[in-house]
């Protein structure tokens, strides 16, 4: 029976995640910030641990409490909407904490384990805002695409010792806590002169018919998790897809 680790499940793709590899018989080990058992009551191949993905004591005491895993998922990350001329530096570095370095720290955490094993997963969720980059999240854009090419990177390098490297790009998802959970920092971040041109961003997303649903994402999870093959992109909800189609046909 194998084992799965997923950062940033107290809501949206890391929930529904967890649950779905958890219904289908795997041990999930589903880690957040601020553990809440309302979220995943506890059950039998279920566990929630406390992991802070920016903190290296977080991580190192998670990775030991979780034991041998066969896939880590990073999923954590943090969102930003905003005009990048009033984006703080601080904020910024903030986005790279959580979502590349974050990212990349887990990832190193893991690999000993599974060099040593000659077997492993990592699956990174991006964006498809790395596909076809969208107006107003230069810097979260800017994140996600020095994953894709970290990512890219890594699975050459440990292709030697069977340990497998992939990504899973989202497209746009409404239903999910991404606006909600950065309001703070994006307080700010659309001065006056922006205003207009926000709003015929907003009016577009607004209009979109296609979009991205938690269950898409859980499914390209599990369709990487269990693709033996060397393939790296996995794009996750309709308007993601419907996007790498377009870039197919160019």
């Amino acid at each position: 029976m194998k084992t799965i680790l997923i950062t940033g499940c107290s809501s949206g793709y890391g929930l529904e995640t967890a649950r779905h590899f958890h219904a289908r018989g795997w041990n999930v080990v589903a880690t957040m910030r601020t553990p809440r058992t309302e979220l995943l009551p506890p059950a039998e191949r279920l566990r929630v641990l406390a992991l802070d993905v920016t903190r290296p004591e977080s991580i190192a005491r998670a990775i030991d409490a979780a034991g041998p895993i066969d896939v880590l998922v990073n999923n954590a990350g943090l969102g930003l909407f905003g005009a990048f001329e009033a984006t703080p530096m601080a904020t910024v570095r903030d986005i790279f904490e959580t979502n590349t370095f974050g990212t990349m720290a887990m990832t190193q955490a893991v690999l000993p384990q599974f060099r040593e094993r000659r077997a492993g997963l990592v699956v990174n969720v991006t964006s498809s805002a790395t596909l076809v980059p969208m107006p107003l999240v230069a810097a979260y854009t800017a994140s996600k695409t020095a994953v894709e090419g970290f990512t890219a990177s890594l699975a050459h390098e440990l292709a030697a010792f069977q340990v497998r490297v992939k990504l899973v790009e989202p497209g746009y998802a409404p239903t999910t806590r991404f606006t909600e959970n950065g309001t703070g920092r994006m307080q700010g971040l659309l001065p006056e002169a922006y205003a207009g041109y926000a709003q015929t961003v907003f009016a577009a997303l607004g209009q979109q018919k296609a979009f991205t649903r938690e269950q898409d994402v859980a499914d390209a999870v599990w369709r990487a998790a269990n693709d033996a093959s060397a393939r790296l992109h996995y794009a996750a909800g309709a308007d993601a897809l419907a996007l790498v189609r377009q870039l197919e046909a160019a």
